[in-house]
């Protein structure tokens, strides 16, 4: 990647050169000759100017999104500038594996990466897509405020995923002992026939939820494949073959359809660790399960990318966790019609949970 935006860079200046040169003459020329005759400064209007592209490029990578379109707003030259969606495309490729958190309505389009927009940078950008997003319709504020006045029931989530199994710090047990965070306000529920338990939490002390854990197989079994790196039989899906492109096909085990005709929506913990997950499948089984329930568009979908702790420094070109844009894709997600979420996450400190838990309960009609 380190390499990919290295090679991007010195395209984008060459752009900026040839784009320079071609429709701003005078400022091409300019340029060259404070470049030979080192003169300290040409006047102190239109001083930026002055400098040699790739100074003028360097200066850019230091600006906020909003201070570059600030910039784009100063003059005729500048504005051309940053429409370049070659810079954007540099923006986008470096700034997405440090995005936290993406979903249906932020995530940009990778298939357009080689034109990418502006718009597909400043819609995903943590710090700029709220402002992006547009506002809600009348009728939809109307909608929610009538929510609010009819008490709601508690809703259900089914949690799955390889996350919750192979990571060597289990989210399920840091949930169950995070008082501070997610106060437990229900004893665990019978379990559906061996493979999962319902708990129910308290998210900031008065909106309660309750999150039934699916497992693919008991405790013992799970233990040594995560001890041994081995995988293991899915009790939760049923493989039924391929389709014409290839990819698995799965449809959900007969205790697991039940579970999904009564939840409210589903957790998916991910394993985001270094070169762990199988696209292929879990984005098989995640159809799956939206695909059982008759209306499974009125369901979201909170995919926590799970690591087991914060990653320490890593050096540079070494990969801490995949992104969290990278997981969205892997998973298929872009291709639902299921409102969605991709949240980073730590195991150990629960980092992440609280965003991605917000998320969901407003996803599902709760006023926060």
């Amino acid at each position: 990647m380190a390499e990919r935006n290295g090679q991007l860079k010195s395209v984008v200046i060459r752009s900026f050169r040839r784009f320079s040169e071609r429709c701003f003459p005078e400022k091409a020329a300019r340029s060259s000759m404070l470049d030979k005759e080192q003169e300290e400064e040409a006047s102190h209007l239109g001083y930026l100017d002055s400098f040699p592209v790739d100074v003028q490029f360097l200066i850019m990578t230091f600006l906020s999104p909003v201070d570059i379109c600030n910039l784009g707003a100063t003059c005729r030259y500048w504005r051309a500038m940053v429409r370049d969606p070659l810079l954007w495309k540099f923006f986008l490729l470096r700034d997405m594996p440090h995005w936290s958190s993406i979903d249906h309505l932020t995530m940009p389009d990778l298939e357009l990466l080689d034109a990418p927009l502006v718009s597909e940078y400043l819609k995903g950008c943590p710090s700029c897509r709220q402002q992006w997003l547009p506002s809600r319709p009348a009728y939809e504020l109307l909608t929610s405020f009538l929510q609010y006045l009819v008490p709601s029931s508690e809703p259900r989530y089914a949690m799955f995923g390889p996350g919750t199994e192979q990571l060597d710090v289990s989210l399920v047990t840091r949930l169950m002992h995070a008082p501070d965070l997610l106060p437990v306000s229900g004893t665990p529920h019978r379990q559906i026939n061996g493979i999962g338990s319902g708990i129910s939490y308290l998210f900031n002390n008065q909106h309660k939820f309750n999150i039934l854990t699916l497992y693919s197989t008991n405790k013992a079994e799970r233990e040594k494949a995560r001890l041994q790196q081995q995988s293991i039989s899915n009790k939760l899906f049923i493989f039924e073959g391929t389709d014409d492109a290839g990819y698995p096909v799965y449809t959900p085990a007969p205790q697991v359809q039940k579970v999904c005709q009564e939840v409210d929506g589903f957790i998916y913990v991910a394993n985001a660790e270094p070169g762990k997950g199988d696209g292929a499948s879990e984005a098989a089984q995640i159809r799956a399960v939206l695909n059982f329930v008759g209306d499974s568009t009125a369901k979201p979908l909170l995919v926590l990318s799970c690591v087991s702790r914060e990653p320490e420094e890593a050096s540079e070109g070494a990969k801490c966790r995949t992104p969290c844009v990278y997981v969205a894709k892997r998973l298929g997600l872009p291709q639902l019609s299921n409102h969605w979420m991709v949240q980073d996450t730590v195991a150990e400190s629960l980092t992440g949970v609280l965003d991605g838990i917000a998320w969901l309960l407003k996803s599902s009609g709760v006023k926060i």
